[in-house]
C-alpha cells in the first residue's frame, strides 16, 4: 500500500512539472514575439537626389514698376464755351491732328467777323489819311497852306496805321479763339477717360482736363531701388560717373502683371538726382518701344535688371530648409546616409539659389522629403539630373 502511494505521488509530480514547463514555454513565446516585431528595421525611404555642379549663372533682381506713356498730355480747352461735340470715345486710338472735341463756335465766329469788319474800317481810314497827307505836300511847297496842316495830316496817317495794326491783332486773336473751339490731338496716342458730356460748360480755368492723351510709341517704366541696392548697382558697373555706369547697364526686361515677359527689351535712361527721404529709395526710368500698342499708361509690372554672370553652385530652393535663420541642405554621404550641412546663399534666381559656400561640385543632395529626414538616416537615392529639373522649372 505504501509503495503504490509513493509511485502515485511521483507520477503526479512529473505531470505538474510538465504542465509548468509547457506554461512557461507558452508565456515565453508570447513575450518574445512582440519584441522581435518591435526591433524589425523599416525599409529605407526612396527619395530623389541631384548631383550639384558649378556653373555660370546670370543673376537678376526684380523691382516693382509703373508704366506711363512717354507723353501723357492733358487736353484742356483754351476758350470758354459749351461742349457741342465729342468725336472720340474713351480708350480710342487717335492720330496726330485728329479732331477730338468741338466747343460751340458761334460767339467766336461773331467776334471774328466783328474784328474783320473793324480791320476793314481801319484800313479804309488809313487810305483817307494817306490821301490827305499826299494832297497837302505840294500845297505846302507852294506855300498855299501852312506846314502845320501837313504835319497834322501826317500824324493822322500814322494814327490810322496804328489803328490798322491794332485791328489786325484783334482779328488774329479772334481767329485764334475761333480755332481753339476745335480741339485736336497734338500727338498720336490713346484717349483716357472723358469726364465731360456734350452740353457741358467748359473753360480754360477748369480744374479737370477734358481728357488725357497718352503717346504710346515709346513707354516709360518707372521703378525704385533701396539705398543698399543702389550701392550694389553702382558697384556692378565700371565708369567714372553715374552716366557712364548707366551706359553699360544691359537691356532690361518688363514682367507684366500676368507674369509674362514683354516681347521687347528696354534701356535704363535716367536716374533721379536724390533719394526720397520718406521712402528711402531712388527712382529710375527705363524706356521700352511700343509699336503695337500693347502697353498702356497705368499698367503695372516688374523691371528685371540683370547682373553680371557669377560662378556658383545652383540648387533648387525646395532642396533647402531653415533653422534659426540659417539655411541647410541634406548631403548624401557614404552608405547612402544623409547629413544636414549649412549653405551660404550668394543670390536668389527665380526658384533657385546660387551658393557661395556649403557644397562643392559633385556633392549629392536630397531634393524632396526633407521633413522626414534626420542626420545619419539611410535612404534609397533616386538620381535626378539637374538638366531635366531646370527644363521642367527654368530659372
Amino acid at each position: 500500500m505504501t509503495k503504490k502511494s509513493n509511485l502515485s505521488n511521483k507520477k503526479w509530480h512529473l505531470v505538474v512539472i510538465a504542465g509548468l514547463s509547457l506554461l512557461a514555454a507558452t508565456l515565453l513565446s508570447r513575450c518574445t514575439e512582440p519584441t522581435q516585431a518591435a526591433v524589425a528595421t523599416p525599409p529605407a525611404p526612396t527619395l530623389p537626389v541631384i548631383q550639384v555642379s558649378q556653373e555660370p549663372v546670370t543673376t537678376y533682381r526684380d523691382y516693382t514698376a509703373n508704366v506711363e506713356g512717354s507723353k501723357d498730355i492733358e487736353i484742356r480747352p483754351q476758350v470758354k464755351g459749351i461742349l457741342s461735340h465729342i468725336y472720340v470715345d474713351e480708350g480710342a486710338y487717335v492720330e496726330k491732328g485728329q479732331l477730338l472735341f468741338q466747343i460751340d463756335p458761334s460767339p467766336y465766329k461773331q467776334a471774328y467777323q466783328q474784328a474783320s469788319a473793324s480791320l476793314a474800317s481801319a484800313e479804309a481810314s488809313l487810305k483817307v489819311a494817306r490821301i490827305n497827307a499826299d494832297r497837302l505836300e505840294p500845297l505846302v511847297q507852294r506855300k498855299v497852306v501852312s506846314d502845320v496842316e501837313l504835319q497834322t495830316a501826317r500824324a493822322s496817317y500814322e494814327q490810322a496805321k496804328a489803328a490798322v495794326a491794332g485791328a489786325k491783332a484783334a482779328e488774329a486773336s479772334a481767329n485764334i479763339n475761333l480755332n481753339y473751339t476745335r480741339i485736336t490731338a497734338p500727338v498720336a496716342g490713346y484717349i483716357s477717360s472723358i469726364p465731360y458730356k456734350m452740353g457741358s460748360l467748359v473753360g480754360d480755368n477748369d480744374d479737370q482736363a477734358l481728357t488725357v492723351l497718352s503717346e504710346t510709341k515709346q513707354m516709360h517704366v518707372y521703378f525704385s531701388m533701396s539705398e543698399k541696392d543702389f550701392m550694389d548697382f553702382k558697384a556692378s558697373y565700371t565708369g567714372a560717373s553715374l552716366e557712364e555706369k548707366l551706359a553699360k547697364v544691359p537691356p532690361v526686361e518688363l514682367i507684366l502683371a500676368d507674369g509674362t515677359i514683354y516681347g521687347q527689351k528696354g534701356k535704363v535712361e535716367l536716374v533721379e538726382g536724390s533719394f526720397n527721404k520718406d521712402a528711402g529709395a531712388i527712382s529710375f526710368r527705363a524706356s521700352f518701344p511700343n509699336e503695337h500698342g500693347l502697353l498702356r499708361s497705368g499698367n503695372t509690372g516688374k523691371i528685371r535688371l540683370f547682373g553680371q554672370a557669377v560662378h556658383g553652385i545652383l540648387i533648387p530652393q525646395g532642396a533647402t530648409f531653415e533653422i534659426q535663420d540659417k539655411t541647410f541642405a541634406f548631403l548624401l554621404t557614404d552608405s547612402n546616409k544623409v547629413k544636414s550641412v549649412p549653405v551660404q546663399i550668394a543670390v536668389k534666381k527665380g526658384n533657385y539659389y546660387v551658393l557661395s559656400e556649403g557644397l562643392k561640385p559633385g556633392d549629392k543632395i536630397v531634393l524632396q522629403g526633407l521633413d522626414r529626414l534626420k542626420n545619419g538616416m539611410q535612404i534609397a537615392p533616386e538620381a535626378v539630373s539637374m538638366d531635366s529639373l531646370t527644363k521642367a522649372n527654368p530659372y
